[in-house]
């Protein structure tokens, strides 16, 4: 099962560019990997999009899902 990580603004700073990762089961799953991955990213603010939809809690993960990580909005 492959997941399409998107990273927007200074997240890109913290992680690079766009990520493909494998047999990652949900988001909790995938905030603890990444969070291993890249421990600065544990203290960044960002909103989390599942399929273009945000998400605020634990959601399963499909092949060829995609998944957005959004720095926080602001602005009026």
């Amino acid at each position: 099962m492959q997941i399409n990580i998107i990273i927007f603004g200074q997240l890109c700073d913290l992680l690079g560019e766009n990520l493909m990762l494998n047999d990652i089961a949900d988001t909790n799953s995938l905030t603890e990997m990444l969070n291993k991955k890249f421990p600065q990213l544990a203290d960044a603010k960002y909103v989390m999009a599942v399929n273009k939809k945000v998400v605020t809690e634990n959601i399963s993960l499909t092949n060829n899902s995609t998944v957005a990580l959004l720095p926080p909005f602001s602005g009026g």
